[in-house]
């Protein structure tokens, strides 16, 4: 039995405007990783050699790699596609990079149980997830995958609010920062898991998995808010000293001032 899977690579009007060639080939991916999945979750990844994806989807073993550089990609097939929209929607200066975190992965949510709802059987649907979890979960080689794939995304958000910041991606702020940001991926996934029960309907998943996203995405709005503010020169320049809180009359320090990008984070309860 041949799986339908998530069709990541397919945006919203793109029917309407590739053309056959760009069809076909997309088509072919789409069945590629669709007939891999259906193998390795009846029989195990370990047990599926590549060719004999290649044969049953009729092409080459060559044309599976051409699509697909490696075996494990035909299953964790989306972490380009979030590369590219996490490298882009940071890249916006005019939202936040919280913001543009969360819509990414709204879109990818919405994709998801769009996916479900278009099954007969939405329940089943949400037990063939829970099986490729745990697919994933159990296999060695899909586990490293899955790690180089943060590893990679929480590069390429470095090196973009890096830029945003005025500073270099190898900071320890622009690692951390990223790490967070890429954490709500985590978080994602996590959700998924608990609310893809096979009693809550897709808008009912899609609503409890958006809600923990920005629940977890409050928490660190504040702080990489700040840190996506350009720094100035004399703020940065090696070996410059603070100069000391100034004094009142009666020597006592004065309360130091919250910046206007952490006030205005912090009034920003709910991101958008």
């Amino acid at each position: 039995m041949r799986v339908k899977t998530v069709d990541w690579a397919s945006g919203a009007g793109e029917a309407e405007t590739e053309g056959l060639r760009e069809r076909k080939k997309r088509q072919l991916r789409q069945r590629l990783t669709d007939t891999a999945t259906a193998m390795f979750l009846e029989r195990g990844f370990e047990a599926v050699p590549v060719a004999e994806i290649a044969r049953a989807c009729d092409v080459s073993e060559k044309t599976v790699f051409n699509y697909f550089p490696t075996k494990e990609s035909l299953v964790l097939d989306q972490s380009e596609t979030t590369m590219a929209a996490l490298r882009t929607g940071l890249a916006d200066r005019d939202i936040g990079p919280v913001e543009a975190a969360v819509r990414i992965l709204g879109t990818e949510l919405n994709a998801m149980t769009s996916w479900l709802a278009t099954h007969d059987d939405p329940a089943e649907a949400s037990v063939q997830i829970g099986r490729f979890t745990a697919m994933i979960q159990t296999t060695p080689a899909l586990r490293a995958y899955q790690h180089e794939m943060s590893v990679r995304l929480v590069a390429v958000a470095a090196e973009v609010l890096a830029e945003r910041a005025g500073t270099s991606a190898e900071d320890p702020e622009a690692q951390i920062a990223a790490t967070a940001l890429v954490g709500l991926w985590q978080v994602q996934f996590a959700s998924l898991r608990t609310h893809l029960d096979g009693r809550r309907t897709p808008s009912q998943v899609e609503r409890a998995v958006s809600a923990d996203v920005r629940k977890a995405a409050r928490l660190i709005d504040a702080g990489l808010a700040t840190f996506a503010v350009p720094r100035k020169a004399s703020a940065s320049s090696p070996g410059q000293r603070r100069k000391p809180p100034a004094k009142t009359a009666s020597g006592d320090k004065r309360t130091p001032r919250a910046s206007a990008a952490t006030t205005g984070a912090a009034r920003r309860r709910n991101p958008k």
